[in-house]
């Protein structure tokens, strides 16, 4: 199985929905795959496929395995011993399970420190399991020196060894007399030249896994940076969409009032054309289109007019002095004056505000009914 072909799997099994999703978490399927991926390479007798796992109360999952042989180094010679990484649903913040997958002609060492008779491995790095430091390459690492350390497979042939048979050439089968049990000596069917020839030609693998290993941990942290930017641009992406869409609306609403307005400037335009001669009022004097009905009120009306008209000579000062027009003296005298004015204004306006006041509550109270009268 190619690397390709591998990334294409995980990418298949892993973007599956609905009743056929395999049961892992979203954020860590990315995780898994490149836990995969990098012990593909490292390993590539060890290949990822699903399968059914039972658990001991009954349940089955559809979960991702790696099947294959890790390699161990025993009296100078290496052999191969297959097993079966399974990730759990819960992986990777829980160790997988691990079993040695003897071949027919094989059999579980008994007693063995860590594996049991019925397969399971058990070793240290399994119970120190901790993501994301651990990782299925440190895995098969630590397989394979537990493995050289206390061989867990044995054959059990039982009859002495023939000079030429041909025995388990996929696996390097473990063997053993009737005298003692030892690891099996490599296939009868190969010589020491081709030992030596594939001892050489794993070691040649080894070197350039480890090469292809600096190569993508040289990438890993850039493939990281490019995650994060790119996690950062569709926020960004979402952002201006919202902001767009906000923007939009915001039109729709005021090309909406700019109809409304538009529509009540046709008819105040219609309604003057209609009335336009008939009012008759194009040569009347401004200040007499009002009519005060008392003396408090027109004086009321003079003392506002002063005090809008003052505000506005000092507001025309305000520019001229901005502008450099008006001398800075200039304005600071006259506006000294326009004040001054301007508080006497406003002061008998407030006094004329204050006796028309009085003169309502007086009125007010003059209108009101007598109170009524209690005989006794």
């Amino acid at each position: 199985m190619t690397t390709q072909y591998t990334q294409q799997f995980l990418n298949t099994v892993l973007s599956q929905g609905g009743p056929s999703a395999l049961p892992y978490a979203e954020a860590m399927k990315w995780h898994i795959r490149q836990h995969l991926l990098h012990l593909t390479e490292s390993y590539p007798s060890l290949q990822p496929k699903t399968a059914v796992f039972t658990h001991n109360d009954g349940r089955a999952l559809n979960l991702l395995q790696s099947e294959g042989t890790v390699p161990m180094s025993f009296h100078g010679v290496t052999y191969n011993i297959p097993v079966i990484i399974w990730l759990m649903d819960s992986y990777p913040h829980h160790a997988p399970l691990v079993f040695v997958n003897p071949t027919r002609d094989m059999i579980i060492k008994r007693p063995h420190s860590f594996v049991s008779p019925n397969g399971v491995v058990s070793i240290p790095y399994l119970h120190s399991w901790a993501f994301p430091g651990s990782n299925l390459v440190e895995l098969a690492r630590n397989l394979s020196h537990f493995f050289a350390r206390d061989p867990p497979l044995y054959s059990q042939r039982k009859s002495p060894p023939n000079p030429n048979p041909s025995l388990n050439s996929g696996y390097g089968s473990m063997n053993s007399s009737t005298a003692a049990s030892r690891p099996a000596i490599p296939p009868f069917g190969d010589d020491a030249t081709e030992v030596l020839k594939k001892n050489a030609i794993n070691k040649l693998v080894e070197s350039l896994n480890g090469e292809i290993r600096g190569m993508k941990k040289a990438t890993e942290g850039e493939m990281e940076g490019l995650f994060r930017t790119q996690s950062v641009l569709r926020n960004r992406d979402e952002e201006l969409r919202k902001g767009v869409k906000e923007m939009q609306d915001e039109k729709e609403a005021l090309e909406h009032q700019l109809q409304i307005i538009l529509m009540n400037t046709d008819v105040l335009e219609g309604w003057l054309r209609e009335n336009e001669g008939k009012l008759g009022i194009k040569d009347e004097n401004v200040d007499e289109a009002f009519e005060t009905c008392d003396v408090l009120s027109k004086q009321m009306l003079d003392c506002t007019a002063l005090d809008l008209a003052v505000e506005d000579a000092i507001y025309a000062l305000d520019k001229g002095v901005q502008e450099g027009v008006v001398p800075v003296d200039n304005y600071l005298r006259s506006v000294r004056l326009l004040s001054r004015e301007q508080f006497f204004h406003r002061a008998m306006a407030s006094k004329v505000r204050a006796v028309q006041m009085q003169a309502r509550v007086s009125s007010m109270a003059s209108r009101a009914p007598p109170p009524p009268q209690y005989a006794f």
